[in-house]
């Protein structure tokens, strides 16, 4: 038996919407904690010290405080370059988006096989069980 809720949620986003959000706080905080360790030195404190207080090795706060005296701020922000680039392209995931909705149910493996026989493209069942997700 459910419990019912007292207080449902209002989804005033969608999960995609959602989790787009919440990387962009992670972003943000990496952000606040460099600036955290940047203010440690500005008041004294030497390198591995500033790097202690926020919870970094040696080297990754001197590659940051190589970044700042470079860039300053624009140094700080995370650099990620996005990941290698899919190997099916936005009209194959549209394509493939098409083929799962006419069977309801699939297996990894399945959609695993038929990205395989349709596209010509092998992934791990990880990548796959990814894709999927990315496709809700």
């Amino acid at each position: 038996m459910t419990k019912t809720e007292m207080i449902p949620i209002q989804k005033k986003l969608t999960h995609k919407e959602l989790n787009k959000r919440i990387r962009y706080i992670e972003t943000l905080i990496k952000v606040l904690d460099r600036l955290y360790f940047i203010r440690h030195r500005y008041m004294g404190d030497s390198v591995e010290e500033a790097a202690s207080k926020v919870g970094v090795t040696k080297k990754v706060a001197y590659v940051w405080q190589k970044r700042w005296n470079k860039d300053g701020y624009a140094g700080l922000l995370p650099r990620h370059g996005g990941g290698r680039p899919s190997k099916l392209s936005e009209d194959q995931k549209n394509d493939l988006k098409i083929y799962l909705r006419v069977q309801k149910s699939w297996t990894t493996a399945q959609v695993a096989g038929l990205i395989k026989e349709k596209f010509g493209v092998e992934y791990s069942l990880k990548q796959v069980r990814i894709i999927i997700k990315s496709l809700d």
